[in-house]
Order: C-alpha cells, then structure tokens, then sequence
C-alpha cells in the first residue's frame, strides 16, 4: 500500500521561508517521478514542480519559477519543496505526488498516488 505523508505547512508572513516533506513508502521510491501541487480555496488543483526519479530533471510553474526548489533524498524515500519568499497569493494546501513513471510530469493524471495535503497559509 502506497502512502505519501506531507509535513512543514503552517501560518506564515509574507517573505518567510518554509520547507515541505513528502515522505513515501511502499513502492520503490527512485524509481519514479514526484511532484508538488497545490489548491487554493474555491480554485482548482494546480501544478507547482516535478522532479525525475534522479534528481537530474526539474520542472516548476511559472509562478513558483526562482522562488521554490524541488529536490529529493532517494535513500530517505522523500521529496522536499523548498519555498521562497512567500507570498499571499501562496496560500493553498500542498500535495505531493508519486508518478506514473520515472520522467517529471505536469499533469495531475501522471501521477499515481497522492498525499493528503498540507497547509501554507501566507498572511500579508
């Protein structure tokens, strides 16, 4: 059974720094893509980064493009998505997920398992 279990949300300011884990078991961790997505109240769920089973092949959205990085520990079965210079606009819950395959997709249905979520909410 897969699981995939985010941690590092919280309430932060405008400007501040947080790191979100995404710590997953029961299936061959380095052997796939991962990826962070996220969902703002009453928008859609939106891509944010990917990562290829390596660590060699990054991608992220615009929007998050200088200010997050995607990185992972293969021998810790997790992904981490530094985040930068938080903004308002910031706040939505954080998903990590594992692919379908070992290449970093963008599209949500690449991806084949999915963690509960966490919170990161930016106050201004």
């Amino acid at each position: 059974q897969v699981q995939l279990v985010e941690s590092g949300g919280g309430l932060v300011q405008a400007g501040a720094s947080l790191r979100l884990s995404c710590v997953a078991s029961g299936r061959t961790f380095s052997s796939y893509a991962m990826g962070w997505f996220r969902q703002a109240p009453g928008k859609e769920r939106e891509f944010v980064a990917t990562i290829s089973w390596s660590g060699d092949s990054t991608y992220y959205a615009n929007s998050v493009k200088g200010r997050f990085t995607i990185s992972r520990d293969n021998a810790k079965n997790t992904v981490y998505l530094q985040i930068n210079s938080l903004k308002p606009e910031d706040t939505a819950v954080y998903y990590c997920a594992q692919g379908l395959i070992a290449a970093p997709r963008v599209l949500a249905s690449a991806y084949a398992y999915w963690g509960q979520g966490t919170q990161v909410t930016v106050s201004s």
